[in-house]
């Protein structure tokens, strides 16, 4: 299957977040898209034009209530259970996509760390 490249602007805004916000957490490609990374688990990353980010049940389902966020799919009816597409408003405000962010980052790190 072709996955659609990411906008280079997103990715630039992506590197930049993640630099200027959480410059200590692992950052490398997952399924060629820049994803970051702690304990071994991905928390945050691009998909083709999409932001997405992992979360628990709860902050999952208050993701969700959002306008515009959504399931995450790779494939259509393949969701990734614990991932949300964040809504493309809170892409352009930086001081409210950091909290989700840190909520993500915190639930990872609760995992054990993968091999």
């Amino acid at each position: 299957m072709h996955f659609e490249r990411s906008p280079a602007e997103l990715i630039e805004r992506f590197g930049r977040f993640m630099d200027e916000r959480f410059p200590d957490v692992e950052r490398r490609k997952m399924f060629g898209y820049p994803a970051a990374f702690a304990n071994g688990h991905m928390l945050t990353g691009l998909h083709g034009s999409r932001w997405v980010v992992r979360l628990p049940d709860d902050a999952r389902a208050e993701l969700l209530a959002h306008e515009g966020a959504g399931p995450f799919e790779p494939m259509p009816g393949r969701p990734m259970k614990e991932y949300v597409v964040l809504p493309t408003a809170l892409l352009d405000d930086a001081d409210a996509l950091t909290p989700w962010i840190h909520r993500s980052l915190g639930y990872v790190r609760s995992m054990p760390p993968k091999r």
